[in-house]
């Protein structure tokens, strides 16, 4: 009876316990499990800064110069425009995108290895990731949304298979994502449409609840994430990104992210221009144009001439593999960086971005000067250049990279060697290309020569694009522009380029620049040029350029709206 009694008084002691236990703990699963309340951008709410990015970062990032963007969702089977086609689409339009493309989206051939690889070969020093497009199809495992990869025959998370597969072969891991979301929106009865008021966060704070839990999921699910790219309003979730990973980068939504387009000027400072290898982000297999190699060779070139990061764009099929043009160009590209990457890694720019066709990058820590030779150059030949720049010291080496300068295949007897020579009128290089790179000795695309131990010997003019006025009276405006020349005295033609802007994303660009003529001036200071081409109603961008011997020099863009 006396141990009868003691295991009732242990039971009941085991219950109370357990009771206590139990009330203490649901309180705070459900508050876990809860949504969160909208987390206020700590820029509002503290003064932080918008960019707060870790300087340290932004140099790793800088020094990364290549990376590949990867544009894909579950509209990729139809080969259209990636998430864009639902805006003012029809009703049916819509219903059978959210509901039936899901069914069908099973891309069979993907492997993230053999795309990582390629990745790597071609030279590419991080990879970013369409995780959520504007669609609001999330491409990685989510419990806020069931319009996600894993409700489709696919049923595997090819974000985290992506990513595993880029850190195994060194790739520095980038989440794209965006802050529009036409599901939800559709969901809510809200016309899908993005970058007008009544779709911001302000007039939707459930939208920015969604947005932070989904990216809450990327950043503690997914391991260290490198960079981020917020395609849209990025207050309140770059805030939640640097808190969750203070390592990470915010790019867009942090600093410029030019979209099919290059800044025209050097800029000592992180930015990047995205940019696709045809006309489309997304894989369509009807009328697409496809850049060359040497195209997009060019485009890489100058980007880091002018001190920015290029992110190369490809679309897989939806099968998952890469369409062969793209495959191609990839490598291309791939033997280029393999002979010449040091001139792109850990670059910054040099006084000037190019002398005409030849463009500079300089080595941040060594002090060495990379000179890109975009001409035609065959095996063999010798060509002859003269860099105004430049100037040589008792100390200064030279190189053509990728090669040793001692043999010519099949030409016994040639000494290749380079040589310089410091002259008044600038430093005279003279140098063969004697590696032979393809069959036919007809590799187009450019050289580097490494200049070690040199100097700047020349500081350029500075350019700045000035406010239009209107003309009283008349449709037209005045464009204004300024130069400054803080070197010797030089003789300048001045002038404007223009292109249209109107309907264009913030960041896009897809018109050319259209010139307005130029003007000499032979001193310092204003000029400005009347113009009536510029419509009534249509948006702009105007930019002032001075053409110097050596280079055309451009301001910043100035948005004008006539």
């Amino acid at each position: 009876m006396t141990v009868q009694r003691t295991l009732k008084d242990k039971l009941s002691l085991y219950c109370l316990c357990c009771c206590l236990l139990w009330c203490m703990v649901v309180p705070v699963l459900a508050a876990a499990a809860a949504p969160s309340a909208v987390e206020p951008p700590k820029s509002l709410a503290t003064g932080q800064p918008a960019d707060s990015n870790q300087p340290s970062r932004l140099d790793w990032f800088r020094d990364q110069g290549f990376g590949i963007f990867i544009h894909w969702s579950v509209d990729g089977q139809l080969g259209t425009v990636i998430s864009h086609s639902l805006v003012d689409a029809s009703a049916d339009y819509q219903r059978r995108f959210f509901d039936d493309l899901p069914k069908t989206f099973s891309p069979d051939r993907f492997n993230a290895d053999q795309l990582a690889r390629l990745a790597r070969i071609s030279g590419a020093r991080y990879m970013v990731f369409t995780t959520k497009h504007h669609s609001g199809f999330a491409m990685f495992n989510t419990a806020t949304t069931g319009f996600n990869i894993m409700n489709t025959p696919f049923h595997r998370d090819l974000t985290a298979e992506l990513f595993a597969a880029a850190r195994r072969q060194g790739i520095a891991t980038g989440v794209y994502f965006s802050p529009d979301d036409f599901f939800w929106l559709r969901q809510h009865g809200i016309p899908i449409e993005r970058s007008t008021p009544q779709v911001q966060f302000k007039a939707n704070p459930g939208l920015l609840r969604y947005d932070q839990q989904q990216v809450r999921e990327l950043l503690t699910h997914y391991g260290p994430v490198d960079m981020i790219f917020f395609d849209g309003e990025a207050e309140g979730l770059r805030e939640l990104a640097w808190k969750l990973q203070p390592k990470i980068v915010v790019t867009r939504g942090a600093i410029p992210t030019p979209e099919q387009h290059i800044l025209g000027a050097p800029v000592d400072a992180p930015w990047e221009s995205c940019i696709t290898m045809g006309t489309a982000w997304q894989y369509q297999p009807q009328h697409e144009q496809y850049k060359s190699g040497p195209e997009l060779i060019r485009l890489l070139i100058q980007t880091r001439a002018r001190g920015g990061n290029l992110l190369l764009n490809v679309g897989p099929k939806p099968d998952g593999e890469l369409p062969i043009e793209q495959e191609e160009r990839l490598r291309e590209i791939g033997l280029w960086m393999f002979v010449n990457g040091e001139a792109i890694y850990s670059t910054r720019p040099w006084s000037i971005s190019n002398e005409n066709d030849v463009w500079f990058t300089q080595n941040r820590s060594l002090g060495t000067l990379y000179a890109i030779v975009d001409r035609p150059w065959k095996r063999g030949e010798w060509i002859d250049l003269v860099l105004h720049s430049v100037r040589a010291t008792d100390k200064t080496g030279i190189e053509v990279l990728g090669q040793n300068s001692k043999i010519v295949e099949y030409q016994p007897g040639v000494n290749p060697a380079p040589s310089i020579r410091q002259e008044p009128d600038g430093l005279h290089i003279r140098a063969m290309r004697t590696q032979r790179l393809q069959d036919n000795s007809a590799w187009p695309n450019p050289a580097v020569i490494r200049l070690t131990h040199v100097e700047q010997a020349f500081v350029p003019p500075v350019v700045h694009t000035l406010a239009a006025a209107p003309l009283a009276g008349r449709a037209a405006l005045s464009l204004r522009g300024e130069w400054l020349n803080p070197g010797p005295a030089v003789a300048l033609e001045v002038g404007f380029e223009y292109r249209e802007i109107t309907g264009e994303d913030k960041d896009a660009r897809s018109l050319p620049w259209v010139p307005m003529g130029v003007q000499p001036a032979s001193a310092p200071g204003a000029f400005n040029q009347t113009t009536e081409q510029l419509a009534h109603g249509h948006v702009y961008e105007v930019r002032a350029l001075a053409r110097h011997p050596l280079l055309t020099i451009y301001g910043d863009p100035v948005r004008v709206a006539p």
